[in-house]
């Protein structure tokens, strides 16, 4: 991977594929606290079902986890050396 380098010897830290890396565990992120939120009720004595699914239990923590776990690997990620 090519590292951009300008006058004054500035070359920076991350590359191309870092910050693609970056903006997908960004969107995995907030995909997981979309679908970790709602669920509940207005009414405290009505218990809602809801709260308690597999979206919710399941799908939304792997989602977070998925997000963080690669937004480590876009920060460590180093390149191909040339």
């Amino acid at each position: 991977m090519e590292q951009l380098e300008d006058k004054s010897g500035f070359k920076p830290v991350f590359g191309k594929v870092n910050y693609i890396l970056m903006g997908v565990g960004i969107i995995l992120l907030a995909v997981g606290y979309l679908l970790l939120s709602g669920g509940g009720s207005d009414d405290p004595n009505v218990f809602n079902p809801a709260m308690f699914d597999s979206r919710r239990l399941v799908w939304a923590p792997l989602l977070i986890v998925t997000g963080f776990v690669v937004e480590i690997v876009a920060i460590m990620y180093k390149g191909k050396k040339e």
